[in-house]
């Protein structure tokens, strides 16, 4: 018994090492692509000095933001100040383990799930995680003792807070079709076709919900640098300022992920293993969001919030009445 424990100990930590580096990874490369995609739509080459075709730009970004110096303003809250970053990095990556990225895996004869860990309620922990994030952003920008940062911080608040309500509402009628708040239950019920098919407007509002809660361009409003500067991070330098930045594009893998494990079926596809099918699924959604922010302009802040209350807000609980109608009339037929 001991024996078992222990070697489920070392595949978790196995596990988590893994799912780190491909994160962390999958986030700095991210950042090249996005530059890289956005210079070809705009005429432009885009990073390709650092490396051949630029490759090694990332590992150019870390180190210039590890050798920078690191600025606490004078009145600011340091310890508040210091840790604020980590929590918005933190807790993006946290979701991550409640993500299946594949059926299993056979090792020397024993079954190894390929998710860190399933929980009956995964569903609840990506939307309780999710609503963390929250703190980092505002807690930032109030303890950096400006007044750019602080309107920063309660822009990002009231953007992030209205558009959870309608991403949480999207997803009620994924958890009523597969009957089940586990992300593995919710993959599995989507075996034979995605719910992308069935659920539309569910995938809509997900998808623009997931946009304003990483508060990527049109919805940047808490970083309007025409008016804010920089927004809630307007203070910070060096590593503290990359570690908001790693928790933006860990947080935009992380929605690819949950977009295609909701939507896409997670790792289901022909021919291919499962977990390349997931990868190719996250870089589409990420692509996408890369595209409409190469696209389209800014909102106003007023537009912002009227297309997230009176808008998706409405349409999700309308869809969730008539989602729950058409399963009543298939079970009662």
């Amino acid at each position: 018994m001991l024996t078992q424990w222990i070697m489920g100990f070392i595949l978790l930590i196995v596990k988590l090492g893994v799912c780190l580096l491909a994160l962390l990874l999958g986030a700095a490369y991210l950042v090249l692509a996005e530059r890289k995609l956005l210079a070809r739509m705009q005429i432009r080459i885009g990073p390709n000095r650092a490396g051949p075709f630029g490759l090694l730009q990332p590992i150019a970004d870390l180190i210039k933001m590890m050798t920078k110096e690191d600025l606490i303003p004078r009145e600011a809250d340091r310890v508040i100040f210091r840790y604020a970053p980590a929590v918005a990095a933190a807790t993006a990556m946290l979701i991550f383990a409640v993500v299946p990225f594949g059926d299993h895996l056979v090792l020397w004869g024993n079954r190894i799930p390929l998710v860190i860990t399933d929980l009956n309620v995964g569903l609840l922990a990506v939307l309780g995680l999710s609503s963390l994030g929250v703190y980092g952003v505002a807690l930032g920008g109030w303890a950096s003792h400006s007044k750019y940062s602080l309107l920063g911080a309660i822009r990002s608040v009231a953007q992030m807070i209205s558009y959870e309500l309608s991403l949480g509402l999207s997803l009620v009628p994924i958890v009523m079709m597969a009957g089940s708040f586990s992300l593995v239950d919710i993959v599995a019920a989507q075996t034979k076709y995605p719910f992308i098919f069935v659920q539309p407007i569910s995938f809509i509002i997900f998808f623009i919900s997931a946009m304003a809660e990483i508060k990527r361009i049109p919805f940047d409003m808490p970083e309007a640098e025409n008016e804010l500067i920089a927004g809630y991070h307007t203070e910070y330098s060096g590593l503290r300022f990359g570690l908001f930045f790693l928790g933006e594009y860990v947080t935009l893998v992380t929605l690819g992920a949950l977009t295609a494990v909701f939507f896409l079926g997670g790792w289901h596809g022909p021919f291919l293993p499962g977990v390349i099918w997931l990868i190719i699924k996250i870089a589409a959604i990420a692509f996408c969001m890369i595209w409409v922010r190469g696209t389209l302009p800014r909102f106003r802040s007023d537009q912002l919030m009227d297309l997230g209350w009176k808008f998706l807000t409405p349409l999700a609980l309308i869809n969730i009445v008539i989602t729950g109608a058409v399963l009543l009339i298939l079970t009662v037929t």
